[in-house]
């Protein structure tokens, strides 16, 4: 036990709000990119849509095992 919680507990913490925070990070990232770029309207939406389908795909994961566990 680390400060009262289990390896289990922590590791869980920080998967869901770790990475969601990392998450985020990383859109700002991405609208830098498309910024500093000056990609425009539609490459801005490549750029979002290319580096971002991860992401959803890691969203969607805690929708489906939400749904399978209610």
């Amino acid at each position: 036990m680390i400060f009262g919680y289990t390896e289990a507990q922590i590791s869980g913490f920080f998967l869901t709000y770790g990475v969601g925070a990392f998450m985020l990070f990383m859109l700002f990232i991405i609208g830098q990119l498309a910024w500093q770029s000056k990609a425009g309207k539609f490459g801005a939406l490549v750029i979002f849509l290319g580096l971002g389908l991860g992401m959803l795909g890691f969203a969607a994961k805690f929708v489906i095992q939400w749904w399978l566990e209610r």
